[in-house]
């Protein structure tokens, strides 16, 4: 998330009313989580585990639970608790705010675009021409949709992301700031879940279509050109590169990346990085190729041993 204009670094600090270690003028453009960081953005770590990741990422501010030698050329703001304040920053910025009508007063609708009766449309949405948002969907605030859009009953853009820290007292979760972009001519079935990022934007590519009942996590990225059926379900940060297609059932978990022209077979689990242009199954997921063979010899010593 951007704020609205280059902040310094000591007026970010007194948000949360921390320390810091930098220029007070160094400049604070925006927040993002670690898989979406660039420069001019605020990153938290709370664990040792992950301060070298945090603090070698193009991030040039860090807030930390620690003083650490601050790295050249960036600042560090220094927190007794990073996940509350980081929450606490963007909500600062972007608020929740409360809808009164259906229809926000705020959004933008383009000629020719249809909003069946009981779909909802957020604050600070935009919609392009001729789209069709169909009854009981539900287009949630700064959510951004291109033109020829379909989008089908039950379906909802923009929930927040799951994204929680366990504490003694139970979860605290954050409270996501980022959005939902649905480009240009992409159909999106019945009943799907596309959350926003948590500071960034959960992208779907032009042209893509989504079957019914699909889950896609916060910050995960769709290239152009997908088709993904049924029951799928992605987690955040996920990149599926162009013209991929994912069949019924297939989960994939976070962070890894689906290389362009992928084809994802029914029920596939994947947990790692996978390259296009090849087909997979099974979990967890490989080459078809591959594990048909290894399938068939494993048939035939079960047949040879039986006979025995």
């Amino acid at each position: 998330m951007k704020f609205p204009r280059i902040y310094q670094l000591d007026e970010v600090a007194s948000i949360i009313d921390a320390k810091y270690i930098g220029d007070a003028n160094f400049p604070v453009h925006g927040i993002n989580e670690i898989h979406r960081v660039e420069a001019g953005d605020i990153v938290f770590v709370d664990h040792p585990k992950y301060y070298d990741k945090a603090l070698e990422s193009a991030a040039t501010i860090v807030l930390i639970n620690k003083e650490v030698e601050c790295p050249e050329g960036k600042a560090l703001i220094i927190s007794d608790d990073p996940f509350r304040d980081f929450v606490k920053i963007g909500q600062h910025f972007l608020p929740f705010l409360e809808a009164t009508k259906n229809i926000s007063e705020t959004a933008e609708i383009g000629e020719g675009t249809i909003i069946q009766p009981g779909a909802f449309i957020g604050n600070h949405v935009k919609i392009g021409k001729n789209c069709v948002i169909h009854s009981n969907a539900s287009i949630n605030d700064y959510s951004i949709i291109g033109d020829n859009v379909v989008i089908r009953s039950g379906t909802v853009l923009g929930a927040d992301a799951f994204y929680y820290k366990k504490r003694e007292t139970g979860f605290d979760r954050m409270k996501s700031v980022g959005n939902v972009i649905i480009e240009n001519n992409v159909e999106i079935g019945a009943n799907c879940t596309i959350d926003r990022g948590v500071t960034a934007s959960t992208i779907i590519g032009e042209g893509t279509i989504m079957d019914n009942l699909i889950q896609i996590g916060h910050d995960t990225i769709i290239g152009k050109k997908c088709l993904i059926a049924s029951q799928v379900g992605i987690a955040g940060c996920v990149n599926v590169e162009d013209e991929v297609s994912i069949w019924g059932q297939v989960g994939i978990t976070s962070g890894v990346t689906i290389g362009a022209k992928a084809v994802l077979l029914a029920q596939a689990g994947v947990s790692k990085s996978l390259a296009g242009e090849k087909s997979y199954f099974g979990y967890p997921a490989e080459e078809a190729r591959g594990l048909y063979k290894k399938m068939a010899v494993t048939e035939l010593i079960v047949r040879d041993f039986k006979r025995k």
